[in-house]
């Protein structure tokens, strides 16, 4: 696909995903701010679970169909961050993460927050950064247990546990954030040395 193309597709269905994901987010906060028991909490994971698999199949398409687009590339990472970081202050906001296990929600926020300004710094050195395996599986570890959080009291009906196994999973997904994030910071630093 050659350069032209690539930047001119904002109504392609991928970007119209991403849109979606952006879009998802403040409805998702309204879920559990207006909302109350569990229908807040099955609405809420809904869409969470719609959010997160609009993120997989976005990018499927994309490259499937070769419709990688720069505004789409910009976008996704940005919808990522948004979606996390709503549904962690929310869940902080109700209790749902409390105690020890808010450090866990600040730890994975700041580290999308360095991530962020270190990959904007790169670019402005034209260093790009792949996604490692390790990340992939935070990502995952963090899915799950934002999911099994957001569904948290209403899901405990059915599968008793399911809080305590989230915040495990939410503790798991803040380690691995740490040792992703210090890959991001160390190879920051590096490329900022030798420049």
């Amino acid at each position: 696909m050659d350069q032209a193309s690539s930047r001119s597709m904002p109504m392609s269905l991928p970007n119209v995903l991403t849109y979606g994901r952006i879009v998802a987010v403040p409805a998702l906060v309204a879920c559990l701010f207006f909302l109350k028991g569990d229908v807040a909490r099955w609405s809420a994971f809904v869409l969470f679970v719609l959010a997160g698999l609009t993120d997989w199949l976005d990018g499927y398409l994309a490259r499937m169909w070769e419709q990688q687009s720069t505004l789409g590339r910009m976008l996704d990472p940005i919808a990522d961050k948004l979606l996390v970081g709503a549904v962690l202050l929310m869940l902080v906001y109700d209790n749902t993460i409390s105690g020890w296990s808010i450090w866990a929600a600040i730890i994975i926020l700041l580290r999308e927050i360095l991530v962020s300004g270190l990959r904007e710094f790169l670019a402005e050195l034209n260093v790009k950064i792949h996604v490692t395996q390790l990340a992939k599986w935070k990502t995952m570890m963090q899915m799950i247990a934002l999911g099994a959080l957001l569904a948290g009291p209403a899901a405990e009906k059915i599968v008793p546990g399911i809080m305590i196994g989230g915040l495990v999973l939410l503790w798991i997904a803040a380690l691995l954030t740490l040792w992703t994030g210090y890959d991001y910071l160390k190879a920051g630093v590096v490329h900022a040395i030798e420049r």
